[in-house]
């Protein structure tokens, strides 16, 4: 199992990765990527589906129309680790 960040570790973090920020209430980040249309946003959420798939590490995301919410933890840990650092550094690479 891979370890959990303290609250600390993952604010010092979080200063490097652009609009991501601590979920309320949640050991979790988050942040709201905005495309031109469904069809940029669909094609981006397709690359970091299979970029996932590879790292096995699967973000929980909510979609409408140009609009990709994310969520990382990583449960099995019960809570951000590097894998969710990791895959929120590629999401902003890829946007």
């Amino acid at each position: 199992m891979i370890k959990k960040l303290s609250k600390t570790e993952v604010a010092q973090k979080l200063k490097r990765l652009s609009g991501w920020k601590m979920v309320k209430g949640r050991n979790a980040i988050t942040k709201t990527f905005k495309f031109k249309d469904f069809i940029q946003a669909f094609g981006w959420m397709t690359a970091m589906a299979i970029y996932a798939e590879k790292k096995d590490h699967h973000p929980e995301w909510f979609n409408v129309y140009s609009t990709v919410v994310v969520t990382l933890s990583t449960h099995d840990s019960g809570g951000v680790t590097k894998l969710d650092l990791d895959m929120a550094q590629e999401m902003n690479k890829r946007k």
